[in-house]
């Protein structure tokens, strides 16, 4: 596997976790303080929360470490939750959105990208953003992912979103864009990028040597030969034919609804799918509580949980800290694959 394209530094896999807090009226205080306490049960790597120490102490009364560098994270990571703390901007209340919100969220995700970038943290593990409270102070990204890929020097065509949980693997083709659009945004380009991004991440970050990938099609029945659409036949055929041509193991395409079955799952190790909610849905109905969202094609390694805010359970100690120790999980399995690549 060409291991070429954006490989950036070696990671540095004896360095802490980054885990910035998102916006901190949402969940993300609260299933990073609950991840810490299980660290043990789950073997979770030292990781440091930046943010707000107040809205960690609104939703959580253990003990907390600030905490001046990421360098000091491991020495308190045993008896109290390291803690980088960001400049205060005001104070926020769980379940109320705010701009003060809003800033501490973009405060933190900034400072968690430059050190993973510096290599001070050997992974980000972000929780999960509001992104209309972002727009309201002039945020104009479409979401985390392309935020951290513009600020990791990466177009954003190359940063692809993956989402992960044990026995399946999904890539949308299309993002945040309404379903109208998708027909024409799709393009032989654009899925043989996101297949050749997927297959080298599969391979830096899963350590999985030949990938197979198979690619879901856009219409019911896969177009049924031409007679529902022919995106099958004039976009997502000759597709997969480039990528064969390239020696990936690369197949479609297929009937969305018959791929994601337990005899379906087991035959590729990821499913490219051409819109948004195709991918989305297998992977939250199979497995809510753990499906990670992680970037591929960064420098850098950055993992998710695959949920948002949660604005309505905030502050109320019900929120389940399982897809966040997933992510800080399959960061660390991922700086342990990307290293011994780069050996």
């Amino acid at each position: 596997m060409d291991d070429s394209v954006h490989s950036g530094a070696a990671v540095n896999a004896t360095a802490p976790f980054a885990v910035p807090m998102g916006d901190p009226a949402g969940i993300g205080p609260e299933i990073i303080a609950k991840a810490w306490m299980v660290r043990d049960a789950y073997k979770l790597p030292p990781f440091f929360v930046i943010g707000d120490e107040q809205a960690i102490r609104q939703v959580w009364q253990g003990p907390i470490a600030i905490i001046g560098s990421a360098e000091e994270a491991a020495d308190h990571f045993g008896s109290a939750l390291p803690c980088l703390q960001i400049d205060r901007v005001g104070d926020t209340e769980p379940g109320s959105p705010s701009v003060q919100s809003a800033h501490i969220a973009l405060q933190a995700l900034e400072t968690g990208i430059g050190l993973a970038k510096a290599g001070s943290a050997s992974a980000l593990v972000t929780a999960p953003v509001a992104k209309s409270a972002l727009y309201a102070i002039g945020f104009t990204h479409p979401g985390q992912t392309e935020f951290i890929a513009e600020r990791c020097g990466i177009a954003p065509e190359n940063a692809v979103m993956m989402l992960a949980a044990p026995g399946l693997r999904v890539v949308p083709v299309t993002i945040h864009m309404p379903l109208a659009q998708v027909p024409a945004a799709l393009s032989i380009d654009l899925i043989c990028a996101r297949a050749r991004i997927t297959a080298r991440g599969l391979y830096r970050q899963f350590g999985i040597e030949k990938p197979r990938i198979v690619v879901a099609g856009l219409n019911p029945h896969a177009g049924e030969d031409g007679m529902l659409g022919l995106e099958e036949r004039e976009i997502i055929a000759p597709a997969i034919a480039l990528l064969r041509g390239e020696g990936l193991d690369v197949t479609g395409p297929f009937a969305a609804d018959g791929l994601f079955h337990p005899r379906a799952r087991e035959t590729y190790d990821a499913a490219l799918c051409m819109y948004h909610d195709q991918a989305l849905i297998p992977i939250k109905t199979l497995h809510f509580d753990e499906g990670v969202n992680m970037t591929l094609g960064l420098p850098i390694i950055r993992t998710s949980p695959d949920h948002g805010t949660a604005f309505g359970i905030a502050g109320k100690n019900i929120a389940h800290p399982g897809a966040m120790i997933a992510a800080i999980q399959m960061a660390r399995q991922a700086a342990q694959h990307r290293r011994a690549c780069a050996l």
